[in-house]
């Protein structure tokens, strides 16, 4: 249970704010304001139990704590960034209903080989409410739901973009490497003076002298960087090449492990990153099945027993001896296969729905499978033949695909947040 409790239950108690441990509000202390974001606050009593949750997940990792007053501010950032995205999030209508919210709670429970009761019990024995925990899961979903809106729908990636990139990663490595990096970042906010823009210049120059002098890059990280992984000593975990920030593209692959960038400037402030470790990637070699098929698809006229009883019937024949690719091209509803026999060249994993996957890969060659049920219709499947494939160049034109997609939503997310940050009223009182 501690990896799912580090995992997700801290980060949900941070960000949501509401005191788990009751018997923290009880003062006039821990009631006072620390901040205001619009019309709404945040407590004391909120902004300690945010902390006490991340001085467990640090003690948990062997984690040195920064100064009280560097923690206070770092988690009050968090708290402020939640709280800002969920009152759009309200604002723009969207709601959570509670069957979507049980079955989240339930696959997590499912992850976690618990059953719903025992995995109540093991949250409340680590100290958190089930039902906060259930409130916590709701506003992580309407969150993540205004993230989709508000930036992953309006990403689009073309396919010069791919063509691009891959020529890109020719010279600067395969974009499957791997590199576990941390960051510091002085941020800079949009439309800055020219005295503010000076101000984060010394400010991350001298945090380069502290790193030059031997200073700790966690620890340093932790204490002085604006990162909203500072409090994990700005570890950003393992990327892929295609999924380094533009800025960080051109500079990390020829960096070696260890090794400490110099400064640099973006739109969001100025960066310093450390590459921890690399890792190269493999050549991705797959399973594939030469398939063919017949479809049916009921209607109005034509039930779904109709439609099992056809099939049945055509796969009788096909192993009497009529020839498939005959009875396909009469009677397959898919038109495009139905031309071809009912051949779809090919398939590798994830090319088709799970369901035919399944009932496909189940075949040896040559066989025929009984009626098959997917959201297209009915199938019956024959295996031609299968092969091991070097699916390295298909598989990287999909990654590519992949993680420009995710480089585009990383960047346009803090931009977005940067923008939602400028429209929120904060006045901090801590």
């Amino acid at each position: 249970m501690k990896k799912y409790w580090l995992s997700t239950c801290l980060l949900l108690a941070t960000l949501s704010g509401d005191a788990t441990f009751a018997d923290t509000a009880k003062t006039t202390e821990l009631d006072r304001i620390v901040a205001v974001v619009n019309d709404d606050v945040i407590t004391r009593a909120e902004l300690d139990n945010a902390i006490a949750v991340i001085k467990r997940q640090l003690a948990q990792s062997n984690t040195r704590l920064p100064p009280p007053d560097v923690l206070d501010r770092q988690v009050l950032e968090r708290l402020i960034g939640m709280r800002m995205q969920l009152q759009l999030a309200e604002r723009t209508g969207i709601r959570v209903d509670d069957a979507t919210l049980d079955r989240t709670v339930g696959v997590i429970a499912e992850q976690n080989k618990l059953s719903l009761a025992a995995f109540r019990d093991v949250l409340e024995q680590d100290g958190f409410s089930f039902e906060k925990f259930r409130e916590d899961m709701r506003n992580e979903i309407a969150v993540g739901r205004l993230n989709q809106r508000q930036v992953d729908n309006q990403i689009v990636v073309s396919e010069g973009e791919i063509e691009r990139f891959l020529e890109t990663q020719k010279t600067q490595g395969r974009a499957t490497d791997e590199y576990h990096l941390a960051h510091i970042l002085v941020a800079v906010p949009e439309a800055a003076s020219a005295e503010k823009i000076q101000d984060a210049r010394r400010r991350i120059d001298a945090i380069m002298t502290q790193l030059r002098e031997g200073a700790d890059f966690a620890q340093t990280a932790m204490s002085l960087s604006d990162s909203p992984q500072a409090l994990e000593g700005g570890d950003l975990g393992w990327r892929k090449a295609g999924e380094l920030p533009t800025l960080f593209a051109s500079v990390v692959p020829r960096m070696p492990p260890g090794n400490i960038s110099e400064v640099m400037r973006s739109p969001s402030g100025f960066h310093i990153i450390k590459l921890l470790d690399y890792r190269g990637a493999e050549r991705v070699i797959v399973t594939q099945t030469r398939a063919r098929h017949i479809l049916l698809k009921t209607n109005e006229l034509v039930t779904e027993a109709d439609v099992v009883a056809r099939l049945r019937d055509l796969r009788e024949q096909v192993l009497a001896g009529a020839d498939f690719a005959d009875l396909a091209s009469r009677h397959s509803a898919d038109t495009a296969s139905a031309k071809r026999g009912g051949d779809l060249g090919w398939l590798s994993p994830g090319d088709t729905v799970p369901p035919f996957e399944k009932a496909m890969n189940a075949l040896e060659p040559g066989a025929i499978s009984e009626p098959v049920q997917s959201n297209f219709g009915w199938h019956i499947i024959q295996a031609l033949e299968r092969r091991e494939h070097d699916d390295t160049e298909e598989s990287e034109h999909s990654k590519a695909r992949d993680l420009i997609r995710k480089r585009k939503i990383d960047e346009e997310t803090q931009a977005w947040l940067r923008r939602l940050r400028d429209e929120t009223f904060v006045e901090y009182r801590l």
